[in-house]
């Protein structure tokens, strides 16, 4: 009896490119200072552009080992990935949920907070409060807008990662040009760096508020994860993925700490912590000569910029949870890609689903934001802890795949006769990360249960799933990852990358043959 010849497994397709890729990550970090300017002010107070600077420090060590590892393993999953990569099944797990949280928090916060600076423009609709049971000061209006653009994200989504991509790259432009206007003319018309030296001095923030707002400070930093979630989209990814990282890195680093300079330079925090919903466009309208155009034109861009970054977190949901279920960490329900899109449709569903439901329980808090941002923080600390261990532990498991690039600052150490090189700042960013997690702990009081707490619930169903299906419950599947990277490489177009690591493996396969020949003398 003839067998039927099986369906070859549908892919994501290659769709992004230089400029896309590079939006990627600039719709989750560009949009964030919209939110985070406002959150950070009103807890590190004088000393906000410290606390942005601080955390920046720390984001460009996790850029730097982001590019590497996208670069190196360029496949949909991103800081999940590379951690099963280095340390196995159970911490890649455990990466993804954390990250996963942070993606469905996206989703709900900057849908929410688009909707802030659409309301902007109808004040009345802010000033919105009625009382449901047990909760007061509920705006039902801000919550439905909330929701109604997550229901659009939702749909662009599925029609494919062209179309999305699209979307990120035409406002995202925009919002350059519009960001540098603003701190270029308010540095020229309105900053006094005498405001700017009074606050520091008098309006320092206490430990605790400084460690708060740091925290919250460095998980604006969190775009690079997006582009590393499209790498498997991207074409080229060897050669695009270090071009566009290294540039959002230092772009996202500049408008973060020129916006909390020059904002600190013209009005008191006390103004920014007032318009938290909307404190670009208060920053803007300050300005002399252009405010009342910047600051409408400001809340604007920022209810564009922050759809396109939560259109991001619906995508890297989905793309976390698609390789999730490829690699046999949760059902392979999620492993559907639609026939005609070839996009993850369930995970793009179901996942934004859950983030419309984190947007009405925080809806049902005095501070929707807040909340928000202080449950963001723990999964983004937990998941980039990983990825730094991650890297440390790759550079000695897997020294033969070729990295494209490399984070600078490394000490060649030999090891069973294999030079390989140890990343210090690798290393000083691990200890940065922990440091902020640290904080995360002490400081965040809804982030440090509600973070452990969703861990632990993906943990239950994660031991549940693999005892099911009968797969080690904290060791790992075997994989021929050898063969596989070949096939990423192949896939992506990098036949060079094909070629070196082909002829590294030969040399490996050699000099192991010789050993084994002296041996048996």
């Amino acid at each position: 009896m003839k067998k039927d010849n099986p369906q070859p497994k549908t892919e994501l397709r290659r769709d992004v490119t230089v400029w896309g890729s590079f939006m990627w990550g600039y719709a989750d970090v560009g949009a964030d200072v919209y939110v985070a300017l406002g959150l950070v002010m009103a807890a590190a107070q004088g000393a906000t552009n410290l606390a942005f600077a601080l955390a920046g420090l720390v984001y460009i060590m996790i850029g730097l080992a982001y590019t590497e590892l996208a670069s190196s393993y360029p496949v949909a999953g991103g800081g999940h990935y590379f951690t099963l990569r280095g340390l196995g099944d159970f911490w890649g797990f455990v990466a993804g949920s954390a990250l996963l949280l942070d993606y469905t928090i996206d989703i709900a916060l900057f849908a929410y907070a688009s909707a802030g600076y659409v309301n902007f423009f109808f004040p009345s609709i802010a000033k919105i409060s009625v009382n449901i049971g047990p909760f007061h000061n509920v705006n039902p209006v801000w919550a439905m807008e909330a929701l109604t653009i997550i229901g659009f994200l939702i749909w662009i989504n599925i029609i494919g990662v062209r179309e999305s991509s699209l979307l990120n790259e035409v406002l995202g432009a925009v919002d350059i040009i519009t960001e540098s206007t603003i701190i270029i003319m308010g540095f020229v018309f309105a900053w006094k760096p005498e405001l700017l030296a009074h606050q520091w001095k008098t309006q320092f923030p206490s430990l605790h508020n400084f460690m708060y707002g740091s925290s919250l400070a460095i998980i604006s930093y969190v775009g690079l994860e997006s582009i590393s979630q499209a790498a498997q989209e991207t074409k080229r990814p060897a050669t695009i993925i270090p071009r566009t990282s290294i540039s959002l890195i230092f772009t996202v680093f500049i408008f973060a700490t020129a916006f909390s300079t020059v904002g600190l330079g013209i009005l008191d925090w006390q103004e920014f912590a007032k318009h938290e919903g909307n404190p670009v466009a208060r920053l803007a309208s300050a300005i002399p000569y252009i405010g009342s155009v910047a600051g409408p034109f400001a809340a604007l861009l920022g209810a564009t910029i922050l759809l396109i970054s939560s259109n991001s977190g619906v995508m890297s949901a989905s793309r976390v949870t698609f390789s999730m279920s490829q690699l046999k960490l949760i059902t392979p329900w999620f492993d559907a890609v639609h026939p005609k899109y070839h996009t993850p449709v369930r995970t793009i569903v179901f996942f934004s689903l859950m983030g419309a439901l984190e947007a009405i329980l925080s809806a049902l808090t005095p501070r929707a934001l807040d909340t928000l941002g202080n449950m963001y923080a723990f999964g983004a600390s937990l998941g980039y802890l990983l990825v730094f261990i991650s890297l440390i532990k790759l550079r000695f498991k897997d020294p033969y795949t070729p990295r494209p690039y490399s984070m600078p600052v490394n000490i060649s150490i030999k090891r069973n006769g294999q030079k390989i090189k140890f990343p210090v700042l690798g290393f000083i960013g691990m200890i940065g990360v922990s440091l902020i997690l640290f904080e995360v702990i002490l400081t965040h009081t809804i982030g440090r249960i509600a973070g452990p707490l969703w861990v632990l619930a993906c943990l239950g169903y994660y031991l549940w799933f693999r005892h099911k299906k009968r797969l080690p419950l904290l060791g790992s599947i075997k994989h021929d990852w050898e063969k596989e990277q070949i096939e990423v490489l192949t896939s992506a177009e990098e036949f060079e990358l094909v070629e070196m690591y082909k002829q590294t493996l030969k040399e490996r396969d050699e000099a192991l043959a010789r050993l084994k020949s002296h041996g048996t003398k």
